[in-house]
């Protein structure tokens, strides 16, 4: 009975409209306001605040990449990256340590939400577009368009990884991006 009532509680809280995800060994694509996670028990949850950080970016309109290291002494480095509304990154995300790892974008409320349903459900695995779990020596990427002014923060949801430090934010400045369609070489700070 109480996994029935945490599933229902958990459905309740994270329902939202359009297709969840489950990432049960497959890969799948998300829709860009949609992201949803299935536990080894089958149930899924999703998360609605993709809107407020932006939308999945296509690959052919980047207009530059961001080098991000992720390392055992639970950092990102950078951990502070500046964009303009608007553009759309390549995250080049690596995995330097020999723990498993994440990059997540989302809000700090959102973070620390998926944070605390990681803590019960370790097994959990991402396949959705704002996020990419790295296995030890890899690397894989995001590709994200900020559409919205502000901060978006980015974290690793590994059990115990957030709190010891690894998050950071990205900085969006208000305008339009550089019209460069090219890669800025990993400069995350690189004004325009």
């Amino acid at each position: 009975m109480k996994l029935q009532q945490l599933t229902l509680a958990l459905a309740a809280g994270f329902f939202v409209a359009g297709t969840a995800l489950a990432h049960e060994g497959d890969s799948h694509a998300a829709p860009a306001t949609t992201t949803g996670h299935a536990h080894a028990d089958g149930h899924e949850h999703g998360h609605g605040d993709t809107d407020a950080i932006g939308v999945a970016g296509q690959p052919d309109k980047v207009t530059r990449t961001v080098n991000v290291d992720m390392t055992d002494a639970m950092r990102f480095n950078p951990s502070s990256v500046r964009v303009r509304q608007g553009e759309t990154i390549r995250f080049v995300v690596k995995n330097s340590g020999q723990l498993k790892h994440e990059f997540v974008l989302g809000t700090e409320a959102a973070l620390k939400e998926h944070y605390e349903l990681m803590k019960k459900f370790p097994e959990m695995e991402h396949a959705d577009p704002n996020q990419i779990t790295v296995a030890p020596g890899q690397s894989g990427e995001v590709v994200w368009q900020f559409t919205k002014a502000g901060q978006v923060d980015f974290a690793c949801l590994q059990p115990g990884h957030y709190d010891a430090g690894m998050k950071g934010a990205v900085k969006v400045a208000a305008g339009k991006p550089a019209k460069s369609a090219q890669a800025s070489g990993g400069h995350a700070d690189r004004k325009h």
